[in-house]
């Protein structure tokens, strides 16, 4: 069918575009790269079974954001998750400046290191990453603001 084709080419866009931003911020949130990606998968999957249709690219790319979150909160709040060692992977190959901040951003309370990736890493202003985490942008600041205080905290420096 012409509409399948279609559908299989926007996925096929969605993935090579926004591949590695979804595992990335999947990562932010589970600290373990076999598990961004799955989760990463999953998303690409839910695209394809659910065939939304989107305005532009911009929500095109919000709605995988915030199915690649969703899909983390409920893979964090499984039982089998919960057991798991909460040490991210290996990450030693990084520029050791890039691995110190890095390991620093993920030891953040995930209320505070999901906005500081979004923001970033991922170059989302205020009122995206509200409107990604279903927040008042307010509060979004609030988070970056405390998030930036306790890296400084814990890189020290001039961050």
């Amino acid at each position: 069918m012409h509409d399948s084709s279609e559908l299989n080419e926007s996925v096929r866009k969605a993935v090579v575009n926004y591949s590695d931003s979804l595992v990335k911020i999947a990562f932010a949130y589970l600290k373990n790269v076999a598990d961004a990606e799955e989760v990463a998968q999953e998303t690409f999957l839910a695209y394809l079974r659910k065939s939304p249709v989107f305005e532009n690219a911009e929500h095109e790319k919000a709605w995988l954001i915030r199915t690649t979150i969703n899909k983390c909160k409920n893979l964090l709040k499984t039982g089998w998750f919960r057991t798991r060692s909460p040490m991210p992977d290996n990450l030693s190959y990084l520029p050791k400046d890039d691995y110190m901040v890095l390991q620093a951003v993920l030891s953040l309370e995930k209320k505070y290191r999901i906005p500081i990736h979004l923001h970033y890493y991922e170059g989302y202003s205020l009122d995206e990453i509200a409107n990604l985490l279903h927040a008042k942008p307010a509060t979004v600041g609030t988070w970056l603001a405390r998030g930036r205080n306790q890296l400084k905290g814990i890189i020290g420096g001039d961050t």
